[in-house]
């Protein structure tokens, strides 16, 4: 009891999602004593749902595994390809699976969605107690998540703050992400082409304030994020940086490939009719910032 305790404990005293999910599973071995522990992440749209490895231990492992948050979604596999896993994940159920070695699936939720499943494997089946256990881990586990929800997302649009920003783009200074077990080099997503930031600024936002006050200024914000949502991939932070300021970080394959997406969203913005206000425009600007492929680091950044 004494080490749930201080499990518990620490899972509570961190502030990085990464770091957080690292805790998670390797508590859970510890305690459990599984030969695997791991939270994989349902990322993607409705036709093309992914698995992402948030933190994978086998064995002795001392490091955990994942995946880049910028690898290619093309890369992960699909959520069908894990039958048993996709089943916890839709139906939102603890489920097991007796094969080779027992399987435990438990589904990762926060308070407006199920976002992952947590999967335990080891020779023997977890006993009632143990399961006790896992559900009382994950239920800590699940409401922490929803406050680091809410103390990173900016309130009005749901997009990222600046506070998560600033974390973002520090780690994104320390270099790149770590290539899991059998990834190439090359497949880890950053390599040595670099992030690009994107800077977008409403133009002439105050006269939209001074003449249809705040309120319909809101709204304008507000319909503005879900334009970044629509022009920008799932994977790409979308940040409100304040004001009618927002940021986009993001890594493309090519280097008119950011040109391209800033693009299609500040047409996406002058085609858009704001109700009262008619059409805006956004102006844009871009800058990349490359990270050296000899520098690497344990982690990649936070999937809002």
């Amino acid at each position: 009891m004494t080490v749930l305790v201080d499990r518990l404990a620490e899972l509570t005293g961190l502030r990085d999602r990464d770091v957080l999910d690292v805790t998670l599973v390797t508590s859970l071995r510890e305690l459990l004593q599984t030969s695997t522990a791991a939270i994989y992440r349902c990322i993607g749209d409705a036709d093309n749902r992914r698995w992402l490895t948030r933190a994978r231990l086998d064995g002795h492992e001392a490091t955990a595994q994942a995946d880049s948050a910028w690898v290619a979604l093309e890369s992960l596999p699909r959520l069908d390809a894990h039958p048993t896993r996709h089943r916890c994940f839709v139906e939102q159920a603890m489920l097991e699976d007796h094969g080779d070695d027992h399987a435990a699936f438990h589904p990762l939720s926060t308070d407006r969605e199920t976002v992952g499943v947590l999967e335990l494997r080891r020779s023997t089946p977890l006993s009632a107690e143990e399961q006790r256990v896992v559900h009382g881990a994950t239920g800590v586990y699940r409401n922490f998540l929803s406050l680091l929800d809410y103390s990173e997302r900016d309130t009005l649009t749901g997009l990222l703050n600046r506070k998560t920003f600033d974390e973002a783009f520090m780690k994104t200074l320390a270099g790149r992400p770590k290539a899991r077990a059998g990834q190439a080099d090359g497949d880890v997503g950053v390599g040595g082409r670099g992030y690009w930031i994107g800077v977008i600024d409403i133009d002439h936002f105050k006269r939209v304030n001074d003449r249809y006050g705040h309120l319909i200024g809101d709204e304008v914000l507000l319909l503005l994020a879900r334009l970044m949502r629509a022009s920008f991939r799932l994977h790409d932070r979308l940040y409100r940086f304040g004001g009618e300021e927002f940021v986009v970080l993001l890594h493309c394959g090519g280097e008119t490939d950011p040109g391209i997406a800033f693009n299609r969203f500040r047409l996406n913005v002058e085609a858009y009719a704001f109700p009262q206000v008619g059409r805006i425009t956004a102006s844009v600007g871009m800058s990349r910032r490359a990270v050296p492929k000899a520098n690497t680091a344990a982690h990649s950044a936070e999937v809002a």
